[in-house]
C-alpha cells in the first residue's frame, strides 16, 4: 500500500480541523437579499444556457483560499465562482468584469 502525502484540507473541508469541533450550526432562515436573488438568477441563467453546472459552481467555492472564504459572504462566494468559471471558459475576460 503507498502512503498518501499529508495535505492541507481545502475551506470546503474543514469540519474536522479542531478549531470547528463542537461549534453550534448557524441557521440562517432568511431569504435573500436582493443582491443574493441577483446572483441566484444569474447562476441559473448560466446553468439554462449550459453555460456552468452546479458540480462547477461548487468547485470554484471550493477553490476559494480560506482567508478569502471566510471574508466573503455566501452569496460573494457565488459570485467569486461564477466569475472564476467564465474566465475560465472565456466567456468573460479580465475587462469584462471591472
Amino acid at each position: 500500500m503507498s502512503e498518501t502525502p499529508d495535505r492541507t484540507p481545502a475551506t470546503h473541508d474543514i469540519g474536522g480541523l479542531q478549531r470547528f469541533r463542537c461549534t453550534p450550526v448557524e441557521r440562517d432562515e432568511a431569504p435573500p437579499d436582493d443582491f443574493g436573488r441577483r446572483v441566484d438568477a444569474l447562476r441559473q441563467l448560466l446553468a439554462q444556457k449550459k453555460l456552468m453546472t452546479v458540480d462547477e459552481l461548487r468547485r470554484g467555492i471550493e477553490s476559494i483560499p480560506e482567508n478569502e472564504y471566510f471574508a466573503l459572504t455566501y452569496y460573494e462566494r457565488w459570485l467569486r465562482s461564477i466569475e472564476t468559471l467564465m474566465l475560465e471558459k472565456g466567456v468573460v475576460t479580465e475587462e469584462d468584469l471591472r
